[in-house]
């Protein structure tokens, strides 16, 4: 797993084993997001094995899935709603790109500064510069 911290609440990667997520609540996670649609690929495991293994290590499992480039402001408000509750959360997807694009999304629609959100992603290796230019256009 290549863990990457977008900011204090939230980090991302690419598709875990339900194994990997031993690792995230040793780390403190408290909320795993899957934002991969069910059977994108053959080896991705089911999100009903992931939330057992998530609830196994006292992790709430939390589904907001969508296809790559297909994200919506429903997607963004949806894990923004997460977000307000505080919880350390990690979100994965098929690369950890479309996590932090929804990331970017929730935390513009909270008025995050855009240009944070720019830096932060960039340091981690994302570029959500579409996502907070179509936010900037709202």
């Amino acid at each position: 797993m290549n863990r990457k911290q977008l900011d204090q609440q939230v980090s991302v990667s690419e598709q875990l084993s339900c194994e990997a997520i031993a690792l995230l609540a040793d780390a403190g996670i408290e909320v795993l997001v899957c934002n991969r649609p069910e059977g994108e690929t053959e080896d991705q495991p089911s999100n009903a094995e992931m939330q057992t293994a998530a609830a196994e290590h006292g992790l709430e499992f939390v589904a907001i899935p969508f296809p790559s480039g297909q994200m919506t402001p429903e997607h963004c408000r949806q894990f923004a709603e997460l977000l307000a509750g505080g919880k350390q959360v990690h979100a994965y997807c098929r690369t950890g790109n479309r996590s932090s694009n929804l990331w970017a999304g929730a935390r513009a629609l909270s008025g995050a500064d855009k240009k944070v959100l720019l830096q932060s992603a960039r340091t981690a290796g994302f570029d959500v510069s579409g996502v907070v230019a179509a936010f900037a256009a709202e």
